[in-house]
């Protein structure tokens, strides 16, 4: 379960029994040790999938065991970019490049979480990753980041919910 700055370290995936081992890493016929993005995309892009499924389904234990396994697997860097692919669902495809200036009303009122989500999403709109990676961290240090990673998958769902059913938005 997720508590208040238990992300604020993450333990390294092969030593906390999850990833490739080096011996499945290794190309063997010329002895080199292949990329591990791709490896590191498949996992985030699948673990985004399974957030949403359990968002849709309005389970939040699921939502931060998942994210738990994902810190565990990957560190915080790995929780970002689950985030990033997370705010990518919540746009949708066929966004113009920016700038762009997102009008969130009275979001000065809403909760910590809330404004996150907000300032997180704009980052992603704008393709600003040094201000997303700058909101993970403010997160990580008021101990805020489980409760907003939460926040971002149920809004990303909503937002997929409010798409589905025709309204265009």
């Amino acid at each position: 379960m997720l508590a208040r700055g238990s992300w604020m370290f993450g333990r390294h995936p092969v030593a906390a029994g999850y990833g490739h081992t080096a011996a499945n890493r290794v190309d063997w016929r010329g002895l080199t040790v292949l990329p591990t993005l791709r490896c590191v995309e498949d996992y985030a892009s699948a673990d985004a999938a399974s957030i949403l499924c359990s968002a849709l389904d309005g389970d939040g234990n699921a939502v931060t065991g998942v994210f738990d396994k994902v810190v565990d697997r990957g560190g915080v860097d790995a929780a970002y970019n689950v985030a990033w692919r997370l705010a990518a669902a919540m746009v949708g495809d066929g966004l113009e490049r920016g700038p762009w200036r997102l009008d969130f009303p009275n979001i000065d009122g809403a909760g910590y979480d809330a404004r996150w989500v907000a300032r997180f999403i704009s980052a992603y709109v704008n393709e600003d990753e040094p201000t997303g990676v700058a909101l993970f961290g403010v997160a990580i240090e008021d101990g805020m980041l489980p409760e907003c990673l939460l926040m971002l998958a149920g809004s990303t769902a909503a937002t997929l919910r409010h798409r589905a059913q025709g309204s265009g938005c």
